[in-house]
């Protein structure tokens, strides 16, 4: 059964955010009986949804994930430096889980004269996770 990458952002031992890409692995499930069965992953737990706007020309400062949180850009674009300096650009349709929130963190700055909207699913934090919002 096929899966979904993710884009992960995770912190290392030392607390350098770091990007890599994650497999959802999927398998066969009745999601909306009586419709067919679909490639589907298990269910993860969530805290909150919320909704956010990045202005044009915004941009902050390097800043942890203010917890765990998958965001769904839907429309605008984006650039994301990991605290290693890896950089990945963000546009509609673009999904990532973020974990980094105990390090140092990433830069965020929008892309373009477009506001960047999103979607944010927040996790449960793990034990010991620190929260910054």
């Amino acid at each position: 059964m096929t899966g979904i990458c993710v884009l992960h952002l995770t912190e290392d031992a030392e607390g350098v955010s770091r990007f890599s890409d994650a497999p959802v692995p999927l398998g066969p499930g009745a999601f909306a009986p009586p419709a067919p069965s679909m490639p589907i992953s298990t269910t993860e737990a969530a805290t909150g949804l919320l909704y956010l706007i990045l202005p044009v020309g915004w941009g902050g400062a390097q800043h942890p994930s203010p917890r765990r949180q998958v965001a769904f850009c839907l429309s605008g674009r984006l650039r994301v430096q990991a605290g290693d300096d890896e950089v990945r650009e963000f546009g509609a349709g673009s999904i990532w889980r973020m974990e980094d929130v105990a390090g140092s963190g990433h830069t965020t700055t929008v892309l373009g004269e477009e506001d960047v909207r999103l979607a944010i699913v927040q996790l449960p934090p793990r034990p010991g996770d620190a929260t910054h919002a």
